[in-house]
């Protein structure tokens, strides 16, 4: 029997309607064998079928598949993935010959035919992790008001102004322009050793996925969002587990004004912000700590700054100093002041770009070439 590399993990709750095009989806995957992965779902509290449902596909689908069915009273969309990606890391502990995969995505989703050699292919490239895009199915898109959707494009276009702009302004090698900065258990890859380095994911009920991601930077470890993976997910307003994505997106018909995304901050104090990140990753490769930082001006005592300039790495400093500082604490804007932000955002990455071309024509050797103006776009309402 072929060795596994990776592990699909996959909870589900009452998606007798949805299991059959997840899996069939993954059963056409392209550019990886069926035989190196596995699929592991975790079935929590069905009661629709779904089991059935499962049981009946499982003998025509090309790749091993393993069902765990569990009865957890008040489960939550982070217990429920977490079970599942635990319950995947021990098979392929079990049997990977080398370091194995874990990859996680929803039973109302389905991947792209790419979406596992894609993974695969940004690990080996040198990430620890990968972090794909999600776009909402156009079928269940087109039934969501209109008011939801006219907030999230005026979401998704500052957020990629304030990810180029970051990405210029700091940029990041293992990370690099065209990127995204979304963080979701839709699409998501992870190293098995750097999953058991940080503990694997964190026990929260919701945002596992961010708080996963955010793990492993403060570990050094690289976390690439590749904007070319692209999985599609349920426009449904009436999820299956508390706190999910559903449950954002009725909060936000109800509430049309509340709060964004925590990114999603004034342009100043995003820009403050990505400088700081900057100057810190700078300092910590000098071996100078927080030296050339105003412990004063960042709203922390001298104390403070000492501690944080005693992280033995630069993910574990910059994640004490998100934690310490009132000035970098989030202050999410809402959707009535975006356009007032998107427009001086707009102005500044020209400028930016402008510098990067200018910068081009005086290295013609393309020792120092400019990033590409394009930036990756997003086709769903943001759903935090």
């Amino acid at each position: 029997m072929t060795a596994l590399r990776a592990v699909v993990a996959i909870p589900a709750r009452d998606e007798v309607e949805r299991i059959g095009p997840c899996l069939d989806a993954l059963a056409r995957q392209e550019g990886v064998a069926a035989s190196s992965f596995g699929v592991l779902l975790f079935l929590n509290n069905c009661r629709d079928g779904t089991e059935a449902a499962v049981a009946a596909l499982t003998p025509g689908l090309p790749f091993r598949l393993r069902a765990i069915s569990c009865e957890m009273p008040g489960a939550t969309a982070g217990a429920a993935r977490r079970a599942a990606m635990e319950a995947a890391a021990d098979w392929l502990e079990a049997e990977a010959a080398d370091e194995g995969v874990i990859l996680t995505t929803d039973a109302d989703s389905r991947v792209a035919p790419n979406w596992i050699a894609r993974n695969l292919a940004g690990l080996a490239a040198g990430a620890d992790a990968v972090a794909g895009r999600i776009a909402l199915d156009p079928a269940e898109a087109a039934a969501l008001p209109e008011s939801l959707h006219a907030r999230g494009r005026l979401e998704a276009e500052y957020e990629a102004l304030l990810t180029e702009i970051a990405a210029r302004l700091d940029p990041e090698p293992h990370d690099p322009w065209p990127r995204h900065a979304t963080e979701s258990g839709a699409t998501l890859a992870v190293r098995l050793s750097a999953y058991r380095q940080v503990g694997g994911l964190p026990p929260l009920p919701v945002g596992e996925d961010r708080a996963l991601a955010a793990a492993l930077r403060a570990r050094n470890l690289r976390v690439r969002h590749d904007p070319d993976i692209v999985v599609l997910t349920s426009g449904r307003l009436d999820g299956r587990a508390p706190g999910g994505a559903a449950d954002t997106m009725r909060l936000r018909c109800a509430a049309p004004d509340s709060p964004c995304d925590d990114r999603l901050e004034a342009l100043p104090r995003a820009l403050a912000r990505v400088l700081v990140h900057r100057r810190l990753r700078r300092l910590h490769a000098g071996g100078r700590g927080l030296g050339g930082l105003s412990a004063a001006a960042l709203g922390i005592s001298a104390e403070t700054a000492r501690a944080i300039a005693a992280e033995p790495s630069l993910g574990l400093a910059r994640a004490a100093l998100e934690a310490a500082s009132p000035r970098l604490a989030a202050r999410p804007l809402r959707p009535h002041a975006l356009p007032r932000h998107i427009a001086p955002a707009r102005g500044l990455l020209a400028g930016l770009r402008l510098l990067s071309r200018l910068r081009a024509a005086a290295d013609p050797a393309g020792i120092a070439p400019p990033v590409p103006d394009a930036a990756p776009g997003r086709t769903q309402p943001s759903t935090g």
